[in-house]
């Protein structure tokens, strides 16, 4: 017996398959965000006040237990400051060493928070509307159903679409079991054509609750291209990278500096029959999907960004549009839904923030915005569950109001 025939019956059937490839997004919000249980761990932060050896306590053991082989935790500080912190390697192989926050990883879906922000800066600017609808946005004559042509913009960017994560297609089932034994990307026939033959027979839910959309990203960058004339990536470039000075930001690997002693992605908790800590091969996106999920960054870049949303960055549009970002339009206390960021309400805290997982990476960025702290924390391995990132800004909280 093969092992694709092996791994068809353990996974017997269309609907299963269909189960798991719900459950693996690549990039999504289905990480288990780990919490203390009490406040023990924040009082005893609080008294010591050694940053070091809280992030120590938590970051070496993901290494130490073959986790992932490396991973860099980023702190934003109440007075602006940043520090970083490195453990483990960048890769298994002679040339790996020991990452820091100028190491580079790829970020999945924390992608959608940059799209989102230029979004809003350019509703900042006139050039779109939160309520422009998608009969506007796409030209005239695109087959679109009747759910597709009222999709809004602000439906795009918060997840209200009723678009799914991707299309339950046969195509995209064979795509996901060759995944499970080679890592190989499962997005690779979403381009453009796809996507917008996807829409002309789409048919929206019945409730508009948030449900977590790679394509509804994708189809934002599409019609902002479309709108403005600019590429994508240029266009998030001179919106949002260029003005926050951040160099080492981008979606093309190849060209940013540091590439050469990047981090490489290795194999977690996904691909299923994949053994964990081999190399996970790196994912190449279509042109509609790049905005989604396709960006690389560093730690200290990305402390940057959480700092300009936090402490605003000097570009009065800019900052506004950064505001807007945070604010919560579809309110619960988990997972409520701002404009790509997602808010938990955790004992009176609240947490802001972004994940990502794409090939053999794990990225989360959080936001403490009442208490001006931030932590970033990135993994060269696909890991669903983050343990670092909420214990970590919920202990600083703590520290603070003792």
């Amino acid at each position: 017996m093969t092992s694709l025939q092996t791994a068809c019956r353990r996974y017997a059937g269309r609907a299963c398959l269909l189960g798991m490839l719900a459950a693996l997004t690549a990039c999504g919000t289905l990480s288990r965000m780990e919490i203390d249980s009490d406040k023990a761990s924040g009082e005893r932060y609080a008294i010591s006040g050694d940053l070091r050896k809280e992030v120590d306590a938590l970051a070496q053991p993901l290494v130490d237990k073959g986790a992932t082989p490396g991973v860099v935790v980023g702190v934003l500080l109440p007075d602006g400051s940043v520090q970083c912190f490195g453990y483990g390697t960048t890769e298994h192989a002679v040339s790996g060493h020991r990452p820091d926050g100028d190491t580079l990883f790829a970020v999945g879906s924390i992608s959608k928070g940059f799209l989102s922000a230029t979004t809003a800066v350019l509703v900042q600017q006139g050039v779109f509307a939160w309520d422009d609808k998608l009969e506007q946005l796409l030209p005239p004559g695109t087959p679109l159903s009747a759910s597709a042509r009222k999709i809004t913009l602000l439906q795009l960017v918060t997840h209200t679409s009723g678009l799914p994560r991707q299309p339950f297609t046969p195509q995209t089932l064979l795509y996901f079991v060759k995944y499970l034994f080679t890592g190989e990307s499962f997005y690779r026939h979403f381009d453009r054509d796809y996507l917008l033959a996807y829409l002309a027979d789409f048919d929206a839910p019945a409730t508009a609750a948030p449900n977590y959309s790679n394509i509804g990203y994708g189809l934002l960058g599409h019609v902002l291209e479309l709108r403005t004339g600019k590429k994508m990536d240029a266009l998030v470039s001179e919106t949002i990278l260029q003005p926050l000075a951040l160099g080492s930001t981008g979606y093309h690997p190849q060209g940013l500096p540091g590439f050469a002693a990047r981090a490489h992605g290795h194999v977690g908790d996904q691909p299923k029959f994949m053994r964990r800590g081999s190399e996970a091969p790196d994912w190449e996106f279509t042109d509609v999907l790049t905005g989604s999920a396709a960006l690389y960054s560093t730690a200290n870049d990305l402390l940057r960004y959480a700092r300009a949303n936090i402490r605003g960055s000097e570009d009065p549009v800019l900052d506004r549009a950064l505001n807007d970002t945070l604010s919560v339009r579809v309110n619960r206390p988990v997972e409520a839904a701002a404009l790509a960021w997602l808010v938990d309400d955790i004992d009176g805290n609240k947490i802001t923030y972004q994940v990502g997982f794409v090939a053999g990476y794990s990225s989360y960025i959080g936001l403490d915005v009442k208490n001006r702290t931030g932590v970033v924390v990135l993994q060269n391995s696909f890991n669903w569950t983050n343990s670092i990132g909420h214990r970590l800004l919920l202990r600083i909280s703590r520290r603070k109001s003792i």
